[in-house]
């Protein structure tokens, strides 16, 4: 990796994109530190002291500490995700805008990244009004301002412009600088909070109240899951195709043989987070209801160190796993496209039979995906059952962090490698 971005950074062109990405990240982190008017920041910290386990705890990691602060990117790309999900789903329940995605090539797309756009302000400004109003009911807002309609406005639509001007930073870094905007800036955020955790864990260390052995022992275990993740996000399962000879005039085409392949982890880390938020919906109702606080279904079920929510989490894992894996990958679509272009897989017959074998190979490798996801979203929370060793040393080791982190270094790498092949590709007349 350290390699290929020592390369990387002796090719004038590839400088210039990293620094413009570099200078993206730097803007993005000055505006998570400027908070939003008429808003009381010390309060509203200890407030979320106690909202760590809930829904907002979660966009409190997204943002990289920036909406438990209040300030103008509190928002983060939480938006922005949003829209393209549901907009990716609305794509597959509504005919017009699946016939526009696929079949108006570069226009249809571009289109859709526009009602992508209009998407993510409207949903930035209900997120925006949530907050605000969450703000008002818990007295987080200045005393003199608390009842100003002017205070309202100015907090609601700097948030919604926040997450707007992420957006646009996402876009820039994608048309001008290296890998995909949003997860850059994904990445950024959650990346902020480590140095926080380890200036923890020293000072706890040096206090004595960490064993140095058990540090050294979190860190080897955060090592060994993410060489995991390493593995799995490459592995896929290719499966075999021929195509069939055809002669069309007097030149013949196909006969060759290829493969088509399966990734084993194809709906990447959105199972943890669509399993995290709902997981942690009864917490995030309690933590409004002060009398359910302390109920013994939120300290021994829906708390986030129990077993039950472990299980729950895990089998929410396995169901969105299933459920994103089938929108991705449409067996009957593949065997129809197959078909169509004179290929087949060997020992099985084109149309139903390929599109039932498929799907076969779909489960399998979707069951192994989900166990994985499982596994590393859960084993922090077999840790915390275990020790205390978690909350000392202030490292966040959730599965959606690391799966976050470690995917879109790997995509930056990769997009590294593509901009110095095409810059080092000669062609065939030199």
């Amino acid at each position: 990796m350290f390699k290929t971005i020592r390369n990387a950074w002796r090719i004038v062109d590839l400088r210039k994109k990293i620094l413009f990405t570099l200078l993206i990240v730097l803007l993005y982190r000055l505006g998570n530190s400027v908070p939003v008017p008429y808003v009381n920041t010390d309060l509203l910290a200890q407030y979320f002291v106690s909202l760590q386990n809930t829904v907002l705890g979660l966009f409190d990691v997204m943002s990289g500490g920036a909406f438990s602060t209040a300030t103008i990117f509190a928002l983060s790309i939480q938006p922005y995700i949003n829209a393209s999900i549901i907009i990716q789903l609305l794509c597959i329940a509504i005919p017009a805008l699946e016939r526009l995605s696929k079949d108006e090539g570069e226009e249809g797309k571009k289109k859709i990244a526009s009602i992508t756009r209009y998407s993510t302000v409207a949903i930035g400004l209900l997120q925006g009004f949530a907050y605000y109003m969450l703000m008002k009911n818990n007295s987080l807002i200045d005393a003199n301002m608390a009842s100003s309609v002017w205070a309202a406005i100015v907090i609601i639509f700097t948030f919604t412009s926040g997450s707007a001007i992420i957006m646009w930073m996402g876009e820039q870094i994608t048309e001008f600088g290296i890998g995909n905007g949003i997860s850059i800036i994904l990445f950024a955020s959650i990346v902020s909070r480590i140095p926080n955790s380890v200036v923890t864990t020293v000072r706890n260390v040096g206090a004595g109240e960490l064993q140095w052995w058990s540090a050294l022992l979190m860190l080897l275990g955060a090592l060994a899951i993410i060489v995991l993740i390493v593995i799995v996000n490459d592995a896929e399962r290719r499966i075999p195709v021929q195509y069939s000879k055809r002669v069309v005039g007097r030149k013949m085409y196909g006969g060759q043989s290829t493969h088509l392949p399966m990734k084993v982890n194809m709906s990447g880390v959105l199972p943890i987070i669509f399993a995290q938020s709902i997981a942690a919906l009864p917490a995030t109702i309690c933590a409004f209801v002060p009398k359910w606080q302390d109920s013994w279904v939120m300290t021994h079920v829906f708390e986030t160190t129990t077993w039950p929510y472990g299980l729950i989490y895990f089998l929410l894992i396995i169901f969105f796993s299933y459920f994103y894996a089938t929108i991705q990958f449409n067996p009957i679509e593949v065997s129809n496209n197959l078909k169509k272009n004179g290929g087949y897989i060997p020992g099985y017959r084109p149309g139903k039979p390929t599109s039932e074998f498929l799907q076969r190979v779909l489960n399998k490798i979707t069951m192994f995906g989900a166990i994985y996801l499982g596994i590393v979203a859960v084993v922090p929370i077999i840790i915390t059952q275990f020790s205390d060793v978690a909350s000392k040393t202030g490292l966040n080791l959730g599965g959606t962090s690391i799966i976050i982190v470690v995917g879109v270094a790997l995509e930056t790498i990769r997009a590294l490698e593509a901009q110095m092949l095409m810059r080092n590709y000669k062609g065939f007349l030199s």
